[in-house]
């Protein structure tokens, strides 16, 4: 057993877990987080993606011992200012970035990550080369990457915070 320590979500965290728990099985099954998904086990759909000292990582590849003494934000953590919803969770429900819903936590983590490392004017191409890596097996993308468009432009407008605080 090894001792883990991490802010999750904005909380301090502290866990006696094994060392080859997956930190994917650690946010779920340890700290009852559901909203991280697990899709394939094998980092290919990215349901699993949360961010890790702000950079998004797909959990399934990651030990939890790895993020000892990390900061770890998932889907339950984003807020913006007065408890609604993040403008990228808006902007998934407005443009209808989903179907079943599954992989829409991944994705919106990870299209958060991609307006932090590529700006807020975000082309349809460079949106769709950045979801690569982020599988949905109901939608043909379209509306994904209007979501992701229109959630990265509203990021521009007004101050959020990652974690809850």
């Amino acid at each position: 057993m090894a001792i883990v320590n991490m802010t999750v979500n904005g909380r301090a965290v502290t866990a006696d877990i094994d060392p080859r728990m997956l930190l994917v099985q650690f946010v779920r099954e340890n700290l009852r987080l559901t909203g991280t998904h697990v899709g394939c086990d094998t980092s290919q759909c990215g349901s699993c993606v949360l961010h890790v000292d702000g950079q998004a990582v797909k959990a399934c590849t990651v030990l939890a011992i790895q993020a000892d003494g990390s900061s770890v934000t998932t889907i339950e953590g984003l807020s913006a200012a007065g408890g609604e919803l993040h403008p990228m969770q808006a902007a998934f429900r407005e443009h209808h970035g989903l179907q079943c819903g599954y992989c829409t936590p991944g994705m919106i983590m990870a299209a958060i990550d991609i307006v932090n490392r590529k700006g807020h004017a975000l082309d349809e191409t460079t949106i769709r080369d950045e979801l690569e890596g982020n599988l949905c097996r109901c939608t043909g993308y379209h509306n994904i990457v209007k979501a992701v468009a229109a959630g990265a432009e509203a990021m521009g407008r007004e101050p959020i915070r990652q974690a809850a605080e």
